[in-house]
Parts: C-alpha cells; sequence; structure tokens
C-alpha cells in the first residue's frame, strides 16, 4: 500500500508564493492518480489539483485555475504543487491523497470528491496571511 507524506506548508504573505511536495512511498505502481484537497478548521476537504499518473491529465479546482500548477516528477514518486499569487485565507491544511483505480480517479480528480477508496497523506499546514 502507498504511503503518502506531505511537506513544504508554512506561512507566506498575500501575494507570494509555496511549493508542496507529497512524497510516495510503497507500493507507488498501486495507485493511479494523486491530488491535493485543502481544509479549513470547521469545514470539508475540498479539492485543489489532481493528477493522473497513467496519461499525466491535470485536473485544476475553479478558484485555483492559473495560479496553481500540479506536477511530478520523472519517477512518478513525488508530486508538487506550486501555489502562486497566493490570497488570503484562513490557516488550512493541504493534503495529498492516492486512489487505486480508475473509477475513484473519476471521482477524486474529475469530482473533487472525497471518496472512500483515497489513501491520505497527514497533510501539511499553510498560511496565507499578511
Amino acid at each position: 500500500q502507498v504511503q503518502l507524506m506531505e511537506s513544504g506548508g508554512g506561512s507566506v504573505q498575500p501575494g507570494g508564493s509555496l511549493r508542496l511536495s507529497c512524497a510516495a512511498s510503497g507500493s507507488t505502481w498501486d495507485y493511479y492518480a494523486i491530488a491535493w484537497f485543502r481544509q479549513t478548521p470547521g469545514k470539508e476537504r475540498e479539492g485543489v489539483s489532481c493528477i493522473n499518473n497513467n496519461n499525466g491529465q491535470t485536473y485544476y479546482a475553479e478558484s485555483v485555475t492559473g495560479r496553481v500548477t500540479i506536477s511530478t516528477d520523472n519517477a512518478k514518486t513525488t508530486v508538487y504543487l506550486q501555489m502562486d499569487s497566493l490570497k488570503p485565507e484562513a490557516p488550512a491544511v493541504y493534503y495529498c491523497g492516492a486512489v487505486p483505480d480508475a473509477l475513484s480517479v473519476q471521482a477524486m480528480c474529475a469530482g473533487f470528491r472525497n471518496v472512500d477508496t483515497i489513501k491520505w497523506g497527514k497533510g501539511t499546514p499553510v498560511t496565507v496571511s499578511s
């Protein structure tokens, strides 16, 4: 089973940038896609971006389109989330999640749904504040 570990979070001023990393270990060939979700206190986890491990297709939430780029390294063991022109927001935790089958890819990537088959990392905190 794949294990995920996020890093790169921190505190940044509005307009700044952060690059988050999601390192996958274990049975990395078992996962079909990796997505980034964010969660603020008292709210549900919401999708930010997703990348299909098999064909490289990327997905973005409308709220971040143009400001966020998802990518992966050549070995497909690390997924990056480059976030630019960050807007002020409540402190959030960014999680990466992986899914093991094509059906779950459709739910997680195209629909940004938090389905039961997602394997989550422990998250990395992000604060955008002046």
